[in-house]
């Protein structure tokens, strides 16, 4: 059986990344050959600095549309960088070899070598400025795709932002029927086409307790209506429930995602119920992205203490689907 090659791009240099995929690598055993689209000189940089003994073997663009990629170790497709150290501060002078890096991985994609894509985590701040909202919008502008969605994973329970990284005070005016009905759409397909699985879906109401002193209750005139309408297709959900008591244990165990409607109102207890046992899965696109469920943790940079334990979900997750 022939595995399609997963395809990395490695982010933001000047991050914990390249650490946690040298550790992932050591713990892991998996049967797709690995195409790393990094800088060669910054690969080696961070090996030596991080004491990391890691095999890689130096592959390029030909060579990968010829399949001469090897299984068992990185594939290192090197992308030119100017580095003189294994780690530095996280600037916008990154901005073009993040770039070109993801410009790669998509050109790959589209010539069919692999619809696997990690990406190692990006700071919004300096290369998104304020073009993107996140990665997510980012790879859906790259690729035309017309909705795409933030899926937190765990196979235990998954959550979903209506909304990604909008500042709360614009969240309320964001919130409309139409991205509600494709975000669940997708979702609900994704986990019947990957899972073989009609999920169980529950959506949180937006205010609290899903009531509010205001005019307008987008709980009652927005969320509310969009449900039942899913409902009546086919679609196992309920709603809207508040916010503060859908994670207690009893609730979120009759789920298998739970939608809200803002980035912290399920982030946040997911990450406390899971921490790093998650990957962030983007739905819409035409190929499988997935990215560690953390940024590039620029305190932990150099340290050789981070937990690897997302990446490896991620890679362990495209290597099986």
């Amino acid at each position: 059986m022939s595995f399609k090659p997963i395809i990395i791009v490695a982010g933001e240099p000047n991050s914990i990344f390249l650490e946690i995929l040298f550790k992932s690598i050591k713990k892991i055993k998996i049967k797709s050959p690995i195409i790393l689209i990094c800088s060669k000189k910054l690969f080696l940089l961070q090996m030596k600095a991080l004491n990391a003994n890691v095999k890689f073997n130096p592959i390029t663009f030909k060579d990968i549309l010829k399949k001469k990629t090897q299984k068992k170790i990185i594939n290192l497709l090197d992308v030119n960088l100017k580095v003189n150290k294994a780690f530095g501060q996280i600037s916008k002078k990154s901005n073009i070899y993040i770039n070109d890096c993801f410009k790669i991985g998509l050109e790959l994609i589209k010539k069919n070598i692999s619809k696997k894509l990690i990406n190692g985590p990006i700071s919004k701040k300096h290369f998104l400025n304020g073009k993107h909202l996140g990665i997510t919008e980012y790879l859906s502008k790259k690729t035309n795709s017309k909705k795409s969605v933030m899926l937190i994973y765990n196979k235990l329970l998954s959550v979903c932002p209506i909304t990604t990284h909008l500042p709360v005070r614009n969240v309320s005016k964001s919130i409309n029927k139409n991205d509600i009905l494709q975000s669940i759409i997708l979702i609900n397909n994704f986990y019947k086409n990957t899972f073989k699985l009609k999920p169980k879906i529950a959506v949180t109401g937006l205010n609290p307790h899903c009531e509010t002193t205001s005019k307008i209750n987008e709980d009652d005139k927005i969320i509310k209506p969009t449900i039942q309408k899913l409902a009546k297709s086919g679609i196992k959900i309920s709603g809207p429930y508040p916010a503060d008591t859908i994670f207690i244990k009893k609730n979120r165990d009759k789920f298998n995602i739970i939608v809200g409607m803002y980035h912290d109102q399920v982030l946040t207890p997911m990450k406390t119920l899971f921490e790093y046992d998650a990957i962030n899965i983007t739905l819409g696109l035409p190929f499988t992205r997935i990215s560690p469920d953390h940024g590039p943790n620029e305190k932990m940079i150099g340290k050789n203490l981070s937990n690897p334990l997302s990446l490896i979900k991620a890679i362990s997750f495209l290597d099986k689907n």
